[in-house]
């Protein structure tokens, strides 16, 4: 009787100093920041309430975010991510959680991608005054943001736009529509996650403004030796999403094979279609005057683990089909992102734009 009554969940709570490890307790890094902290205490609520275990957020503090820099002089918003690996690699906490975009594409010893929960709006958000439409800004309106390739793409549909480079947390960007700016554009999933969706005059749909790759979703990283092991494979499995997943990867797999940083001006919009997952990706000349784009699918789940293994249903154990699920599951993606990629780049997209710089 007692098994069928639901698991007690656990506490959730914040912690700004180190966080020692403790039975019955998962910690989860993640950064300062009011998004960052908003969209971590929605994973910790899923685990904690998955486990019954407690969750502790642990603030790490990362180089991004305490300079002003431009993004692109600092090597992209992979800057977001080292120090979170690092405290997550020392012990200090047992978990990460990144917005996936911001991850560098190249492995990093010892850590692996554990879990990408359901995924958010991955359109971008333009709030601009007076309610109005990226159509309906003036000649010459000023617009920012910290994105080379929402530049370009901006630049690519109102070439009159005076666009500027913009840096701060989304209250900071907000504040400034009205005052020194026309308008800025942000990731709709941000605005939303914070409750600042009533800021949003346009969501830019991914058919014509296709996003960063990643956008939208979540990437929470383990370390490797822990990733199988408990409690750690349970509140994993409780997050992963698998259509999350598979669009994610592609994506990435698209950005890794164009051999591009994270800001690259590159926007990418997989997506499940059937028994199909297609992915579609346009490279921009940063000034937005050109663009390359395009776009293929691979079977989603079109066949089951037997067949793939070639081996007859009878044969196969239960853990054989479930490992030759996960290995096609990451397989196709990664597939089809190299596929897109090689096409854009025998269409010239390195004459194109900013690559080879991951």
């Amino acid at each position: 009787m007692n098994a069928s009554l639901p698991t007690p969940s656990g506490r959730v709570f914040r912690s700004d100093a180190p966080l020692a490890a403790a039975p019955g307790m998962l910690r989860i890094g993640t950064r300062g920041s009011a998004l960052a902290v908003s969209q971590t205490t929605m994973v910790a609520e899923q685990i904690a309430a998955a486990t019954g275990l407690d969750v502790g957020l642990v603030i790490v503090t990362t180089h991004g975010d305490v300079t002003r820099a431009p993004l692109s002089q600092l090597g992209g918003t992979g800057v977001f991510v080292s120090a979170l690996r690092d405290a997550l690699l020392a012990g200090e906490c047992d978990l990460a959680v990144h917005s996936l975009k911001d991850l560098p594409t190249g492995a990093c010893p010892g850590i692996v991608l554990g879990a990408v929960p359901a995924r958010a709006d991955a359109r971008d958000a333009l709030c601009a005054r007076d309610a109005l439409t990226l159509a309906d800004l003036p000649e010459g309106a000023r617009v920012g943001t910290g994105s080379p390739r929402r530049a370009a793409q901006l630049r690519s549909r109102r070439p009159d736009l005076d666009v500027h480079d913009l840096r701060g947390n989304v209250d900071t960007r907000l504040g400034r529509v009205g005052v020194d700016l026309d308008a800025v554009v942000l990731a709709a999933a941000g605005l939303d996650r914070l409750g600042r969706a009533t800021a949003i005059t346009e969501r830019f749909p991914l058919t014509d403004v296709p996003a960063a790759p990643g956008q939208g979703a979540l990437a929470i990283e383990v370390r490797e030796a822990d990733a199988a092991a408990e409690p750690f494979a349970r509140a994993l499995a409780a997050l992963d999403d698998a259509e999350a997943r598979a669009t994610a990867l592609a994506e990435r797999a698209l950005l890794a094979a164009l051999e591009a940083g994270c800001a690259a001006p590159i926007g990418a919009c997989a997506e499940v279609a059937g028994d199909a997952l297609r992915l579609r990706a346009v490279v921009y000349r940063v000034d937005g005057s050109a663009q390359l784009s395009a776009e293929c699918e691979v079977p989603w789940f079109a066949d089951d683990a037997e067949s793939e293994s070639g081996a007859d249903a009878e044969s196969v154990s239960d853990a054989d089909r479930e490992a030759a699920a996960r290995e096609r599951a990451e397989r196709m993606p990664e597939e089809l992102g190299r596929r897109v990629a090689a096409t854009l780049l025998a269409e010239g997209a390195a004459d194109l734009a900013p690559l080879g710089a991951a």
